[in-house]
């Protein structure tokens, strides 16, 4: 974990921005949840690598957890809903580990006083819809009813375990690597603000929420140690996921703009509200770093699944300039920053 004096401290109130997956919510976990916990013992993953996963050592094998809570407002939207998004965001998750097929995952639900039982049995089924999809299922929870006013209507926690053989992090790039992103980006933030702004649209968004451990299993069987890094860019967007693994990774990234995938409405929507969609939270989309000579083969295999037809190459890692991600527009070249606040609030 990095130097904690040469951080940028975290305010006395918190604040929107800390939630928003970019720079300010990395201070926040660095400098108060990760402060003083280590990684665990043989080896693995612990919570001050700030990862997508802890690892912990089980014989031979690793067993990969995480966790995460769910709060979007719809929460029913184009394309899902609260129920599908937990699912695919924790069995995701642990995909980004190298753990592709999860055991099982949690639960735990805190509901509103005067919820609708009908909308709760609806939340479940899409629960269960996407459990299946993932090859998994629910074992265990917790249910806690807050009053009235108390809470938005829904909160969900979901936890999920799986055992690999080989687990990635996401700091493992070097020069020459290159980058590749599954799909379409920015779909699910702009779909689901749309939908919250009653946004009139000839072409109606959809949220790209679905569970991708099989593509992930696919680039792996591909790619095989070659593959090196993996994140998926939910909050922050593809922007935060590449300032993330660059800075851990010790490299420079130069993305070409042209190569990465956006789809016409969901530009239109983001030119519409004034957002990047590079910005926006995407919940079906992966990341992947890859050696240079496998990269050809994982870029088809990925776009051979469903959910990966609009794969691209998009970059390469340099030695120059670490930490930093450079944007070659066509014109020129920037520097593509993180959002500093919460563009979105209660969208995943």
């Amino acid at each position: 974990m990095r130097d904690l004096r040469f951080l940028r401290p975290v305010d006395e109130r918190i604040t929107l921005k800390y939630g928003a997956g970019g720079r300010a919510m990395r201070a926040l976990i660095e400098q108060i949840f990760a402060d003083g916990f280590g990684e665990p013992e043989g080896g693995g993953v612990g919570l001050a690598a700030m990862d997508d996963g802890a690892v912990l050592r089980i014989g031979d094998r690793w067993l990969v957890i995480t966790t995460d809570s769910h709060v979007v407002r719809p929460r029913f939207f184009p394309g899902g809903d609260i129920g599908r998004l937990a699912v695919a965001g924790t069995v995701n998750d642990l995909a980004m580990m190298g753990a592709t097929e999860p055991l099982a995952l949690t639960c735990a639900a805190i509901i509103e006083e005067g919820f609708a039982r009908d909308e709760l049995a609806r939340i479940w089924a899409s629960i269960r819809q996407t459990c299946l999809e993932a090859g998994t299922t629910v074992v265990t929870g917790d249910t806690k009813v807050m009053g009235r006013g108390e809470l938005d209507g829904l909160v969900l926690n979901t936890t999920g375990v799986a055992i690999t053989d080989r687990f990635v992090r996401d700091n493992g790039l070097r020069p020459g690597d290159r980058l590749l992103v599954t799909g379409t980006v920015g779909d699910h933030g702009l779909a689901v603000m749309a939908t919250r702004n009653e946004l009139a649209l000839e072409v109606e968004l959809v949220s790209d929420v679905a569970p991708i451990n099989g593509l992930v299993r696919a680039a792996l069987a591909a790619g095989g140690d070659g593959v090196v890094v993996m994140k998926d860019p939910t909050r922050g967007g593809l922007a935060s996921a590449l300032a993330e693994i660059a800075g851990k990774s010790g490299v420079g990234l130069v993305i070409d703009e042209r190569a990465v995938p956006v789809k016409d409405a969901v530009r239109a929507a983001g030119e519409l509200l004034g957002i990047d969609p590079l910005l926006v939270a995407n919940e079906g989309k992966a990341v992947i770093g890859v050696r240079a000579e496998v990269a050809d083969a994982v870029l088809e295999a990925v776009r051979r699944h469903p959910l990966g037809r609009d794969a691209a190459l998009c970059g390469v890692c340099i030695a120059e300039r670490a930490g930093a991600v450079v944007l070659e527009t066509g014109f020129g070249r920037r520097l593509l920053g993180e959002a500093e606040g919460e563009l979105q609030p209660r969208i995943c």
